[in-house]
């Protein structure tokens, strides 16, 4: 073999599921569902599910109702993100230990920059201290960059490894289709297929002038090279900085009542204001998120006049914004959120 540099990103397999199961073992092998406040009789959306309960249809964004519907028998669990937050912070500390770079893309994975002759088996001493040292499973991909890396991932779930190299890319890719690729969804894939393209083999062939002139000069150009499977992004290793601080609620009944809405604001706003004093960083915008009946959702924001950590000049900018939305409608869902200053340098 030779030495050369690979890309690994490791995926932490249903994770959240995962951390209730270490905390309850005797949850092991049953279906669960974590989501909201875990009461599948209140509104709330899964946050995640055991691949047990996947097995009945239950995934990620599915309303709690709906899930229980699907998996009656399933146990559902509140939301504990102190917990979920600890157990992270032990697998990158984890990933840290092999003294290589790690870009942290959230609580459950990372991409590591590795030079090795053997990444396959660098790639299983990575699971195995990760499991050792967390409890925790974790699947690897392997390739030449990101992309082909964080595609990778999905063939090796769960507990495995798979590798995806540009030798390789449209043996494994070429044929999929195109939604298949990191970085298109379903409504890019929608307007490639009104292009006539289907697959991943389609898209890496198609005229680089053509995609610029429909999807724009520089996301047509983009998308062909995802397409052919090419990625120069670096893994990039600095320490993740919080933008901004949110937090939301969803009224088990649609609120037509102004007056509780702004109370919900209030609050959100005080949790909000103690997220940011934690960071040690003053707010200088407030925005706010409002999601009418049945699920319509609309934005506002401000600018503060100076940086400010105080509960009661955050709480009154989100009111003042609150103001803006139409006050004839029910509202489902209310949310605020404190963009900070930037770090110190």
């Amino acid at each position: 073999m030779t030495l050369r540099a690979w890309v690994l990103h490791v995926d932490l397999d249903q994770f959240i599921a995962a951390v209730e199961v270490l905390r309850r073992p005797e949850l092991a092998g049953l279906p669960v569902v974590v989501g909201g406040r875990g009461d599948p009789t209140e509104r709330g959306v899964v946050s995640t599910a055991s691949y047990e309960a996947r097995a009945f249809g239950v995934g990620s964004g599915m309303p709690l109702r709906t899930a229980a519907r699907k998996c009656p028998d399933a146990v559902f669990l509140a939301v504990d993100h102190a917990a979920y937050d600890a157990a992270s912070v032990q697998v990158m500390d984890t990933l840290r230990s092999f003294d290589v770079p790690v870009e942290v893309l959230g609580w459950d994975e990372a991409f590591l920059a590795v030079t090795t002759e053997d990444p396959v088996g660098f790639a299983q001493e990575v699971r195995a201290a990760v499991l050792e040292r967390t409890g925790l499973h974790c699947s690897i991909g392997i390739g030449d960059n990101k992309l082909q890396a964080k595609i990778a991932t999905d063939f090796g779930k769960p507990r495995g490894v798979f590798t995806i190299t540009g030798e390789t890319w449209f043996e494994q890719m070429g044929q999929r289709p195109t939604e298949a690729l990191w970085g298109i969804g379903r409504k890019t894939a929608k307007k490639l297929a009104e292009l006539g393209i289907a697959t991943v083999a389609d898209l890496a062939g198609t005229d680089t002038v053509l995609l610029a002139d429909r999807l724009g000069p520089t996301m047509g150009p983009w998308y062909r090279r995802l397409g052919r499977g090419v990625d120069s992004s670096p893994v990039d290793a600095t320490p993740y900085v919080a933008r901004g601080h949110g937090r939301e609620t969803t009224f088990q009944e649609n609120q037509s009542d102004w007056a509780a809405v702004a109370d919900a604001v209030r609050v959100l706003a005080g949790q909000v204001t103690r997220d940011i004093a934690a960071e040690g960083r003053a707010a200088v915008r407030v925005g706010m998120k409002l999601r009418y009946a049945p699920f319509e959702t609309r934005t506002r924001s401000l600018t503060l006049a100076a940086p400010t950590s105080e509960e009661g000049v955050i709480a009154a900018a989100a009111l003042e914004l609150l103001g803006r939305f139409d006050h004839e409608r029910a509202v489902r869902l209310v949310g605020v959120r404190a963009e900070m200053e930037p770090p110190p340098t």
